[in-house]
């Protein structure tokens, strides 16, 4: 094994308005292309209108659940203080904040030690496509 290495990254995920977008792979190209093997990688979306989660990625509709449950919690047709942005913003300010904007994911043999139906995504909250930036930072031993 090398000694204890530091990397870091930074994905452009665009994405499509309101939804999920899965990253697992990008992510583990770029720890395979650094030869990560065992370490920490930390996940983080520099946006106040997106977020991260780890959550299944077998079947769709636990996504479409996901989505219709944070709706539920942060509806656009409700008078919030803050709409200079247009109705979809507010709503995706509290979603962010009842998510997740940074993940630490355990790396072991060159891989994320994810479950066997578990993904990573980027939720957009937005209505509109956007381009947003995920910082992937990793620390530990490479092959």
């Amino acid at each position: 094994m090398s000694d204890l290495v530091e990397s870091s990254h930074i994905l452009t995920v665009p994405t499509h308005g309101k939804g999920f977008v899965e990253i697992t792979r990008e992510i583990s190209a770029w720890l395979e292309g650094i030869g990560a093997d065992g370490g920490l990688l930390t996940v983080f979306v520099s946006h106040t209108s997106a977020s991260l989660t780890i959550q299944e990625n077998a079947d769709p509709n636990v996504r479409v659940d996901l989505l219709d449950a944070l709706e539920l919690l942060a509806p656009e047709d409700r008078a919030y203080a803050h709409h200079e942005e247009g109705p979809d913003d507010m709503p995706s300010h509290i979603k962010a904040m009842l998510t997740a904007v940074s993940l630490s994911i355990p790396v072991r043999d060159s891989a994320m030690t994810l479950g066997t139906w578990q993904g990573v995504y980027l939720i957009e909250h937005r209505a509109a496509p956007h381009q947003r930036r995920v910082v992937l930072s990793f620390i530990g031993r490479t092959a």
